[in-house]
């Protein structure tokens, strides 16, 4: 037993003979829970992840014998925790609307039942290597939950429970370890959060997370397993951008890490989230998702170890072979936490008072997605999304800056835009990503063989626009030919009836890739027909008179996913007129002009 010595805000300096580096201590009579952080000759200093105001020396502190670690079983999906996996709807129960402190709350439901089926693999005698499926239970209609044997555990079973309703506290299987002692295996199990979990060996995924956003999808796509940043400044909708995600991502498992966001925002999305329709299952999208809460006026530690617990319940799942995604917001004011204790332990400060080990725990961080060969022979995958707000927007802030360095899809949205009401304001010239070259082989196979062609078309002409608008701004449109003014019309088109896209609108909200693709395909078809006009005489004023641009952009909200006749049915339109012109202007369709 040991004692408080010192209080520095969440720093707590205490004496604690034999105290291990990463152990997680009680303190005081409200038993605070912290995690110790340095060893000293004497002392070790503890991080405390609730608020430790009149704390004083002297108090008790006792070790728990472990690191911060998670509970992980059956359970978790449509739960919302806290920036320690305590669930909050069993805290207001306990202590209303206001979190007190020192409640000691377990991450799992100890009284609720399930129905466990050992997998068909077990046999008495046989050896069991950590990572293996002991068993299923279904967690909830859509998602059945395969309980893992913990990944440090391996033996021989000597004994497993038969189908049945089973507690998670009750032992479903017993094994012989190496040393001869006995384990009995339980439906949960607990791992450090900073540990990342293991698995066999990484897997290179083809397949492209499709979020149902066409300016994500079509121009800027991401692989699962991969891992993306969202920077922008307030105001230009970072959080829809990452609900829209969250929402409509083909991914398995879904989870939400409010990381130190505002308390108005977090609330709007336990509030909407729950209400949501899954659309694959037509069931409650809280079926497939649970959500990690850790606002802004939360302990700044709890903040810091809020990302940890969601990457590692996020690993669980993917362990069961699952393809999940993980959408944190915002990476930034987790940064600041890091700030934040830093100061306090008097660590010299670099760039913009950040540690300097900033880049390397952004690194570490979003090195845990992937997309990987499970221990248990299975496929499995962690997609990472993390906002950053950069203070004024500025990219070059050491967050931004060295997230962009890690990440390899990078969605940059834009003030000017999101102030021109052009949403979802990800900036075309601004954003990246690599993982196109590998998500056309599967755009090719399941949408169009001209996809990337047409991809690279649409980039080259907002480039060329972006241009031609700085030479109007400076000379005025009187200095642009007929091709480039049409060049301006076109990448309007493409903006307005490709790239902008509603999240309330029920049909805009989602787009599917064949949609995608045809909307895509059909501007760029009006674009040449237009140009080859040009080529021919025609006026661009004639052309921009044309009531087709203003069709062909209702039609991003007026045609469903599943109905892409009215598509076709405007290129067909669109031609006519324009062979129509030819007409006009001695130029039959298929002459030499």
């Amino acid at each position: 037993m040991g004692e408080v010595v010192e209080v520095n805000g969440p720093i707590v300096t205490i004496s604690q003979p034999g105290i291990r580096n990463g152990d997680q201590v009680m303190i005081g009579r409200m038993n605070l829970i912290g995690e110790v952080i340095h060893i000293r000759e004497k002392d070790a200093l503890v991080q405390v992840y609730e608020s430790t105001e009149s704390l004083r020396p002297g108090e008790q502190v006792s070790g728990l014998g472990h690191p911060l670690s998670v509970e992980l079983g059956p359970g978790m999906l449509g739960q919302i925790f806290d920036g320690v996996q305590r669930p909050l709807d069993k805290i207001m129960a306990m202590s209303g609307e206001h979190i007190s402190r020192g409640l000691e709350i377990s991450a799992l439901d100890r009284d609720r039942i399930w129905h466990y089926v050992p997998a068909p693999t077990l046999a008495v005698g046989k050896m069991l290597a950590g990572g293996q499926v002991l068993g299923t239970v279904r967690e909830t209609e859509t998602i059945e939950h395969r309980i893992l044997a913990p990944p440090d555990y391996a033996g021989e079973v000597i004994e497993y429970a038969p189908e049945g309703d089973y507690g998670i506290d009750e032992i479903v299987v017993r094994m012989r370890t190496g040393t001869g002692s006995v384990e009995g295996l339980k439906m949960y199990h607990q791992w450090p959060v900073r540990q990342p979990r293991p698995y066999l060996a990484r897997a290179d995924s083809g397949l492209p997370l499709i979020t149902g956003q066409r300016v994500l999808d079509t121009f800027f796509p991401m692989l699962k397993g991969g891992k993306a940043a969202v920077p922008g400044p307030f105001g230009a909708g970072k959080t829809i951008v990452q609900q829209q995600i969250a929402r409509w991502s083909n991914a398995d498992i879904v989870l939400y890490v409010g990381c130190g966001e505002r308390g108005n925002e977090l609330v709007e999305i336990l509030q909407t989230f729950p209400e949501l329709t899954d659309p694959y299952s037509g069931r409650s999208l809280m079926e497939r998702t649970f959500l990690v809460a850790n606002t802004s006026n939360m302990p700044v530690v709890a903040r810091e170890a809020s990302i940890y617990v969601g990457v590692t319940m996020a690993e669980y799942y993917r362990d069961q072979g699952y393809d999940v995604v993980m959408v944190a917001d915002s990476t930034s004011r987790w940064a600041e936490a890091l700030r934040e204790v830093a100061g306090r332990l008097g660590q010299m400060p670099v760039e913009e008072g950040y540690p300097a080990y900033l880049a390397s725990r952004l690194a570490a961080f979003y090195e845990r997605a992937g997309s990987v060969n499970t221990l248990a022979g299975m496929h499995g995958s962690v997609s990472l999304i993390g906002a950053v707000s950069p203070p004024g927007g500025d990219f070059s802030e050491p967050v931004t800056s060295h997230t962009k360095e890690i990440i390899r899809t990078f969605w940059a949205l834009s003030k000017p835009l999101a102030d021109a009401r052009h949403y979802p304001a990800v900036s075309w010239l601004e954003s990246f990503t690599d993982y196109s070259d590998r998500a056309a082989k599967w755009w090719s196979e399941n949408v169009s063989p001209q996809w990337a062609a047409r991809r690279e078309q649409a980039l080259a002409l907002l480039a060329e626009a972006d241009e031609l608008e700085r030479i109007v701004n400076l000379v005025g449109p009187e200095a642009l030919s007929s091709s480039q003014r049409w060049v301006l019309e076109s990448s309007s088109l493409i903006k307005e009836a490709v790239l902008q896209q509603s999240a309330l609108d029920p049909v805009d909200s989602y787009c599917s890739p064949e949609k995608q693709f045809q909307l895509l395909d059909l501007v760029l078809q009006y674009h040449q027909g237009g140009m080859q006009m040009i080529d021919l005489g025609v006026p661009v004023e004639q052309l921009t008179e044309l009531v087709y641009g203003s069709e062909i952009k209702r039609l991003k909200s007026s045609v469903a996913n599943d109905d892409l006749t009215a598509l076709q049915e405007m290129a067909q339109k669109t031609q006519q007129a324009f062979d129509a012109m030819r007409v006009e202007y001695g130029n039959p369709r298929g002459a030499t002009p």
